[in-house]
């Protein structure tokens, strides 16, 4: 799959999320279960990619990584300007306070992470600072800068929640191979991770980010349905865009 591949306004023959809500077993339907639902088969893709199984088992080439740190890092500095951009439209101080300390953790835990990753990848500074950026890479930073530039609050929570909510889901899925793996007897020797490795799944999968993809759901959930159908198809024409190009930027990191 590409970065040109075609996502938004295909909504085809998939239901609208009135009809989804109504067909529903569940008492209270999720806006975001349904832009999932929309964004499959992609979804299945990107949360089980051959990346992030061979990251998760230690099997993928450590260049291929650095490249996709490269790359990301690019991507993770526009990220940061988008949340920022959502603390300006977030509805209340206690929506804004949450964007802020995320926000902290972003700017502080995990840009650590990135430099002693680079360090021991030996990533050189000038590609770190001026990298030449994938299609996919320029396809994203230019799809946060529509969805916040041209649309409100949820067409920002429509690329923000699927980039942190896809990560959790395939880092979650790894640490528990890994616990299932640790339980059937003793690991075999040098099956232990690079940190480079290891702390990028632990960094989507510890409690404080899992609540945080929760509660970014939760805010997309609490306004979805009171739009409009005409922003409930743009909304989900941003949620599947950005779930294409989390496919492509795996598949990127291979092809580079």
């Amino acid at each position: 799959m590409t970065a040109s591949t075609p996502a938004e306004g295909d909504s085809g023959a998939r239901p609208t999320y009135e009809a989804y809500a109504a067909d529903s077993d569940e008492p209270e339907p999720r806006f975001t279960d349904w832009l999932r639902e929309r964004s499959e088969p992609a979804w299945t893709d990107a949360v089980d990619h051959p990346f992030t199984r061979e990251l998760a088992d230690g099997t993928l080439a450590e260049d291929a990584y650095a490249d996709y740190l490269v790359q990301d890092y690019a991507f993770v500095g526009q990220l940061v300007g988008a949340f920022g951009h959502a603390v300006g439209q977030a509805p209340d101080m206690a929506a804004k306070r949450r964007l802020v300390e995320f926000l902290e953790t972003v700017t502080d835990d995990e840009d650590d992470y990135f430099e002693r990753s680079f360090d021991a990848l030996s990533v050189p500074e000038s590609r770190r600072q001026d990298p030449d950026l994938a299609e996919p890479t320029a396809a994203f930073i230019d799809l946060l800068g529509r969805a916040t530039g041209e649309g409100g609050y949820a067409e920002t929570l429509a690329v923000l929640v699927p980039a942190e909510w896809i990560y959790e889901a395939w880092a979650t899925a790894a640490v528990e191979t890994h616990a299932d793996s640790a339980a059937d007897g003793p690991p075999s020797a040098g099956t232990e991770l690079p940190f480079y490795y290891a702390e990028w799944i632990d960094l989507h999968a510890v409690e404080p980010f899992c609540e945080f993809v929760a509660w970014l759901r939760s805010q997309l959930d609490a306004i979805g349905p009171e739009l409009s159908p005409r922003r409930q198809r743009r909304v989900a024409a941003l949620f599947g865009r950005t779930v294409t190009l989390e496919v492509a930027f795996f598949d990127a990191a291979y092809e580079r």
